[in-house]
């Protein structure tokens, strides 16, 4: 099945295999595995996860192929040996394989025309096949049939995307703490001389107490782990295992320290200088601090380069000397995260930003009131010509009434006085 912690195809394809047994004290650890709920699926981050997750489930699923990756290594899958193995699977296994691209490339149109609406493009003829090439997940040049290309495509993309991931997040919280920094400043170009003290004062204390913790355990130490071992699992010290300790920390029970297992162990250090109640603490500094500490101890642990420690990486690692007398840990208040230089660019990077945004409103703008100009003007036309309509329809109403006819005078019409002239008019009787 798929194990929902791993992040990405390479990982979730090794995961896929059973772990050894490890021989363990029972009286000092949690129920086993099967007896727990299992892991809420960890979402990759990909925007391609689902698509990965239900490929890896009919993969899986197919003996030929699990038997194939007994004796794949990981170099050898990178190098896409693994993927000519699809050629073997089942019928049953690539008709679904197929139905599962044909899903994905429709999800990726469906994205492209949204996106093509949202930006006002709506009605406008799109070259989809163009499109589809910045998704290098796929081979869109078959949108129909799921082929060996199709596999080595989405194992390397999934590799090379998941490492740059960690490279991205530390890129991230570079430009959030310049941010921090460059509205710390402006805010303080708002003071007049008095409150600007106060503030600048107020920071340096902060910063200060911030500073002020307990000496921080080397990540994957020893001394870490048995705090761990001791605080965390409620276990005697002097009783430390690493077998047991690596069966009781392996969350899901596939016989692996994934990075999210991994992070979990550096919760109790990072809890000696981050605290969410106070000012000082910032928690996306945390996290930067613990995804140092999962780096470091992959960097050291991790032999195979799979993202992924085994039991016996970890066994290795805990007889270094390294385990036993680590260095000092540096935390990140011992190493800034960038220069005043890098600052200095980021600030002339916003305010081009924020000129360009301008000169976009200003823009905008004066198309708003020229075309606000030619709804008047067609405005003014309409009514004129409104005006016009109705002036020939009365002309036309006026040409189309019958001519008034002369009436006949009655005798009782004839008003008193007008008789002489009436009998005048009248011929004489004969």
């Amino acid at each position: 099945m798929w194990r929902p912690s791993h992040c990405c195809l390479i990982l979730a394809l090794w995961a896929c295999l059973d772990a050894l047994p490890v021989a363990v004290d029972k009286t000092k650890v949690s129920p086993p595995a099967e007896a727990q709920e299992p892991p809420e699926n960890a979402d990759t981050g990909l925007h391609y996860d689902r698509y990965l997750r239900e490929v890896i489930d009919f993969l899986e699923k197919d003996p030929h192929f699990r038997e194939k990756l007994h004796n794949t290594d990981m170099e050898d899958i990178k190098q896409g040996k693994l993927a000519k193995e699809l050629d073997f699977v089942s019928h049953n296994v690539r008709t679904k394989l197929d139905e599962l691209k044909r899903q994905e490339v429709n999800r990726l149109r469906t994205l492209i025309k949204a996106k093509q609406d949202l930006n006002g493009e709506k009605g406008m003829t799109v070259d989809h096949q163009a499109l589809l090439k910045q998704f290098e997940h796929l081979n869109h040049m078959n949108p129909h049939t799921f082929e060996v290309e199709d596999l080595d495509r989405l194992i390397k993309s999934a590799t090379n995307d998941l490492e740059n991931f960690d490279k991205e997040r530390h890129e991230e919280f570079k430009r959030y703490e310049m941010m921090k920094e460059h509205e710390r400043r402006e805010h303080l170009k708002t003071m007049n001389e008095e409150e600007r003290k106060k503030e600048e004062e107020h920071y340096e204390e902060m910063k200060k107490k911030h500073a002020d913790h307990p000496k921080l355990n080397h990540p994957g130490s020893q001394d870490q782990l048995k705090e761990v071992w001791e605080e965390a699992d409620g276990l005697d010290p002097n009783d430390f295992d690493p077998k047991t300790f690596f069966n009781l920390h392996d969350t899901n029970g596939d016989g692996y320290f994934d990075e999210q297992e991994l992070e979990a162990l550096f919760t109790k250090e990072l809890e000696k200088i981050y605290d969410p109640a106070q000012e000082e603490d910032d928690m996306v500094e945390m996290e930067e601090e613990r995804l140092r500490m999962r780096e470091h101890v992959m960097n050291e642990v991790d032999t195979n380069k799979d993202r992924l420690v085994s039991l016996e990486e970890f066994i290795t690692a805990t007889n270094k000397k390294e385990f036993l007398e680590p260095d000092e840990w540096e935390t990140l208040d011992q190493n800034p995260v960038y220069t005043e230089e890098e600052l200095r660019e980021f600030e002339q990077h916003l305010a081009r930003e924020e000129q360009d945004l301008n000169l976009r409103t200003n823009d905008l703008q004066k198309q708003r009131e020229e075309l606000e100009r030619q709804q008047d003007q067609l405005n003014a036309q309409k009514m004129e010509l409104q005006q016009a309509v109705q002036h020939m329809e009365r002309l036309k109403a006026q040409k189309t009434e019958p001519p008034v006819q002369p009436k006949a005078l009655s005798a009782v019409e004839i008003l008193p006085g007008d008789g002489q002239q009436l009998s005048q008019d009248l011929p004489p009787h004969s």
